[in-house]
């Protein structure tokens, strides 16, 4: 998704606006940087967890710190973790979230990022190796079951629902896509979609966001 320019623009965003306040923040999975990198630039501090050795060398050759887990870090110590297209991959998901439930501080937040609707899933999810896909109240009831209070679940991006049915009808078992498709999409119709989103979120999109937070000590 590196040459969805527009895509990431936005998730970044939303990153930015949910890390505000928070002095301790981790990217759960967070590959080469692509929103790490300019969050460090703004100020931020930030501890990247990410297990391919690759990724992690190029972190570490921006100065980000770098752990292969989170048995690294204490519990009861993260203001925010974040993981954006990364819990699909994570066989059990919500052992996942109760260790995040674990490290954040109370009252501290998980903003995440995940591939909507299983009826979506190709050989495009096999083929970068996802689990599942989600749908809003199945993520909301793990996040319940792991310890979270959920403040915001939506589904975004409802026309790329429809170019990922139409990939799923068409599916030849390749499990690839076009950058050039990638890239013309993000020039040309995420704007639109997102206009959409306004008057949609709530049933539809190719993704879905889901905001929660750890309780608040007594």
């Amino acid at each position: 998704m590196k040459h969805a320019y527009q895509y990431n623009r936005l998730l970044l965003k939303w990153i930015s606006s949910y890390a505000a306040g928070a002095s301790q923040i981790v990217h759960f999975g967070a590959g080469a940087g692509v929103f790490a990198i300019p969050l460090v630039e703004a100020g931020h501090r930030v501890l990247c967890v990410e297990v391919d050795p690759l990724f992690k060398s190029m972190l570490r050759e921006h100065g980000l710190p770098v752990a292969a887990s989170l048995d690294v870090v204490p519990d009861s110590s993260i203001d925010f973790i974040y993981a954006f297209d990364v819990l699909e991959h994570i066989e059990d998901d919500v052992h996942c979230l109760e260790l995040w439930h674990r490290k954040l501080r109370p009252g501290g937040r998980i903003l995440v990022y995940v591939p909507a609707f299983p009826v979506l899933y190709s050989s495009m999810d096999r083929h970068i190796g996802h689990y599942r896909r989600y749908r809003l109240r199945s993520l909301r009831v793990k996040c319940r079951a792991a310890g979270f209070a959920v403040d915001r679940a939506v589904y975004v991006d409802c026309i790329g629902f429809l170019a990922s049915l139409a990939y799923k009808l068409t599916d030849r078992g390749a499990g690839v896509i076009s950058w050039r498709a990638v890239r013309w999409y993000d020039r040309y119709v995420f704007r639109l979609s997102r206009t959409f989103d306004l008057l949609v979120s709530r049933w539809v999109g190719k993704n879905l966001l889901i905001s929660a937070r750890r309780a608040q000590s007594a």
